[in-house]
């Protein structure tokens, strides 16, 4: 038993020898050259005290973020184009005396419509007696049924209003 103990133990000490040779010789440069390699290559992406690694996991979650961001202005974006098309930029009012005998100019036409030229034309018209209000349709600058002089001067100052 001994005899074998002794071949054993003998067997451990050439293998940790072989090893331990190995690792001196062979490994030990190869991680050495690969640890230069590594910190050329960091030297030449711009490193300093951060890993080329470390700024390439940073740029990703930069990427996801702006990337997240602008989904979010892409959505607002859409609402607030789709708000804009209903919405009533063009606003043209004249003021006019509609009738002799009445002093001032207290009738008027007022035109409200969107970027598109759509929307409506309202006209008050006062006498002495009573004021009537007429409301008309307007697609694309035009009234749907025949316009006063007044509403085509409310229609041409509201084109002619913000675009």
């Amino acid at each position: 038993m001994n005899e074998l103990t002794t071949a054993v133990i003998a067997s451990l000490t050439s293998a940790l020898v072989v090893t331990s040779a190995y690792h001196l010789l062979v490994a030990a440069p190869r991680a050495a050259r690969m640890r230069a390699i590594v910190d050329q290559h960091d030297g030449m992406l711009g490193g300093g005290a951060t890993r080329a690694t470390d700024r390439l996991t940073a740029l990703e979650r930069d990427a996801v973020e702006a990337a997240r961001a602008r989904d979010g202005q892409a959505r607002r974006i859409e609402s607030l184009e789709k708000m804009a098309r209903t919405e009533v930029p063009r606003v043209g009012f004249v003021r006019f005396n509609a009738f002799d005998d009445v002093g001032s100019d207290l009738s008027y036409a007022l035109a409200l419509l969107n970027g598109e030229g759509d929307g409506v034309v309202l006209t008050s018209i006062y006498s002495r007696e009573d004021t009537r209000t007429y409301g008309k349709g307007v697609t694309a600058f035009k009234p749907a049924t025949d316009p006063s002089e007044e509403e085509l001067a409310a229609i041409a100052k509201a084109r002619a209003a913000a675009s």
